[in-house]
């Protein structure tokens, strides 16, 4: 017995560890950039909060009903939302991710024109109702049916593509810490999003991040929506399970 609650306490050790050794992007960012992040006025990703707010309360599609028509208000109905997804589709019979939920919503109850990925619109409310779960940790649902989309995720995540032969794990797991190009190579955790990135200039989301990756290696991008990419999604949120939700961040 006493062997076996030995291994118990060295496991927990261990797990504790390697979460403290885990680092958010925003702590190898600049003392400027972490600002504008900690700070909601100075934060430009706040623009594209306000308006999902807006876009939340405000009626669309045949049936006239908004967002709030169905979920009240969102502080208390989409408090920890974000921090569960990819989540499974009933319907569908998939893994569904938040941007694919809020989209699916608005047709099938509101009856609204489809928001397009990566449409501002999209982003917005996005941006909006990943906001409810900030400082919330990352907590991946325990639907057992997902195991198998996680698993794909994590065999695209190691696996080598594009002229470059390189794997996404080369750089976020090998290298992470390291500096490429005068940036230092972050952990690649799935925090923040969607987030305003100074190179962009504007709001994107974790699938856009990830096609610059893929075009970084000179591998042809998986599109947006793919299932690839929620499976990549799914597995990045499982590997930082227990982080803290940054929604809406910011960084370089």
């Amino acid at each position: 017995m006493r062997h076996v609650l030995a291994l118990l306490l060295a496991l927990q050790c261990l797990t504790a560890a390697l979460a403290q050794e885990r680092r958010s992007g925003f702590d190898d960012m600049a003392r400027e950039t972490q600002a504008m992040q900690r700070e909601d006025a100075a934060n430009p990703a706040m623009l594209w909060v306000d308006e999902g707010a807006a876009i939340w309360s405000r009626p669309a599609g045949a049936q006239g009903l908004s967002c709030a028509n169905c979920h009240g208000a969102a502080e208390a109905s989409m408090a920890g939302i974000a921090a569960r997804y990819p989540a499974w589709d009933e319907g569908r019979f998939t893994a569904i991710d938040l941007a694919g939920r809020i989209a699916q919503c608005r047709e099938q109850r509101q009856h609204a024109p489809a928001l397009a990925r990566e449409s501002e619109g999209l982003l917005a409310l996005a941006a909006f109702i990943g906001l409810q779960s900030r400082a919330m940790p990352l907590a991946p649902s325990a639907d057992g049916r997902l195991q198998a989309t996680r698993a794909w995720g994590e065999a695209l995540y190691r696996q080598r593509r594009g002229q470059l032969d390189l794997s996404c794990a080369q750089c976020h797991d090998d290298n992470a810490g390291r500096r490429l190009a005068g940036s230092t190579i972050p952990q690649a955790h799935p925090t923040a999003y969607p987030l305003y990135r100074l190179e962009w200039q504007g709001l994107g989301s974790l699938q856009r991040r990830l096609r610059g990756c893929m075009s970084g290696v000179r591998a042809e991008p998986f599109a947006y929506g793919a299932a690839e990419m929620i499976a990549i999604e799914a597995w990045l949120a499982q590997r930082a399970a227990g982080m803290a939700v940054e929604t809406p961040g910011v960084r370089p």
